[in-house]
């Protein structure tokens, strides 16, 4: 035992090294200072514990673990000044809204983000969206993934520890204020998408989630993208493009026979064109299998794998899309803490009694946002990508999602809400500039 116990303690002395012990005083006196009343010794605190990375923000949940906790735990603990002030200097480190749930520090430099994906090996996980993932009112997706999949236990978990986080503005977002002439306003934000790429250590897109998806939904997107990236690190040597291209056309062969599967459980019909397993199930979709020669065009290449979807849009009213997402409550299922969250924004305009009818509705209308967007949106980014590989250029493949997919395109500075065209009986139709 002596020897192992003299071990520990040189162990101990090699750790607690002076400079160590330096290191580790300043960070707690940046975490201590970064939420003090002092406004700007606190905002110099937040800014130096940012530039330390993932270290800062580190220091500010340890230093401050009892009383995140105690917010964790009572979600309806009344605020207080200190808390406002820990609440504040935690996400402008994280670079994050409601960082106290996730603990995620979020890269806002794409150079930054590769160079720390090259130094630990792990996929960077790119967001894009309307505003700031900051900001209270950044667009509609980010905050309902801030509450609903970065707040969630597993997820956030995840993310932390197997993924480089980065996010990017693409553009402001449309912030409209209401008043009702009585005292009352409403604030809300108009229009806007998000997306997830799941990158590679050069910034090359493997994955793409479009929009909304419920938490478990989100979670088995990540794993299997994970195993993809894992594979591509694995061969070295070969084109990642033609692996890449394998596995989009067969996912695109697979959502397509998941979907037809959810329509025939709900009772909607069956469209033609179908290819069956010699007992009668489908497993394919006319054409979105068919083989890529030198010949085949770009039009027909795209027109071949998007087929199925349209034949299987066909059949799909509104109806049925309520009825598919009921089949798929069990990933729309929030978890403690972002229920918690969502207690904690609405206990000012919501009663006890009516907390579960909210839920069930948003988990309700999350389990629809995913799957329209894994059948509609993903289905039509995988084809896009097999069509021109190309474009997996990570800015220009965005600014098509937001052009073509999302329809909010860069050249029209208003997103759709005026046309010059349109008359509004109002001096210069409304706009201030």
């Amino acid at each position: 035992m002596r020897p192992r116990f003299l071990l520990l303690l040189l162990l101990l002395a090699v750790l607690l090294s002076p400079t160590t012990l330096k290191a580790q005083n300043k960070l707690e006196a940046l975490a201590r200072q970064a939420v003090s009343a002092d406004e700007k010794g606190a905002a110099d605190a937040a800014v130096e514990l940012r530039s330390l990375g993932p270290a800062g923000l580190e220091a500010m949940l340890a230093v401050h673990a009892s009383a995140i906790n105690k917010q964790i735990v009572d979600p309806l603990t009344p605020s207080t000044p200190e808390w406002e002030r820990l609440s504040a200097a935690l996400d402008a480190v994280s670079q994050q809204k409601n960082s106290y749930l996730s603990g995620m520090y979020w890269y806002t430099d794409m150079g930054e983000a590769k160079a720390a994906a090259r130094r630990s090996g792990k996929p960077i996980l790119s967001l894009r969206l309307l505003g700031k993932l900051s900001d209270e009112f950044s667009c509609a997706n980010s905050r309902f993934f801030r509450t609903i999949l970065y707040s969630n236990a597993t997820i956030s978990k995840k993310l932390r520890e197997d993924f480089v986080l980065h996010w990017r503005s693409v553009r402001p977002v449309p912030h409209v204020t209401i008043d009702f002439g009585d005292g009352r306003k409403l604030e809300r934000t108009l229009t806007g998408n998000s997306i997830h790429y799941l990158l590679d250590v050069e910034g090359r897109i493997i994955e793409a989630l479009p929009g909304l998806y419920g938490p478990n939904a989100f979670l088995g997107s990540l794993l299997v993208s994970e195993k993809v990236f894992a594979k591509l690190r694995e061969a070295k040597n070969a084109n990642p493009g033609t692996g890449l291209n394998t596995y989009r056309r067969n996912r695109i062969n697979a959502l397509y026979v998941k979907w037809l599967a959810d329509i025939q459980k709900t009772g909607g019909k069956t469209p033609e064109g179908l290819v069956r397993a010699p007992d009668g199930t489908p497993t394919a979709i006319y054409a979105a299998t068919t083989v890529v020669t030198k010949a085949i065009t770009e039009v027909s290449l795209l027109r071949s794998l998007t087929t199925g979807a349209e034949s299987l849009q066909r059949v799909t009213d509104e109806g049925t899309w309520r009825k598919i997402g009921q089949l798929h409550l069990s990933d729309a299922q929030l978890d403690s803490r972002s229920i918690g969250l969502i207690q904690r924004e609405t206990r000012k305009v919501l009663g006890k009694n009516d907390l579960k009818a909210l839920l069930d509705k948003l988990q309700l209308n999350v389990a629809m946002d995913s799957v329209r967007n894994e059948y509609l949106m993903r289905a039509r980014i995988y084809g896009w990508l097999v069509q021109d590989a190309g474009r997996s250029d990570l800015e220009t493949f965005n600014n098509k999602i937001y052009s073509e997919l999302f329809l909010t395109p860069s050249s029209d500075p208003w997103l759709g809400l005026f046309a010059t065209d349109t008359y509004m009986a109002l001096e210069d139709s409304g706009v201030v500039r």
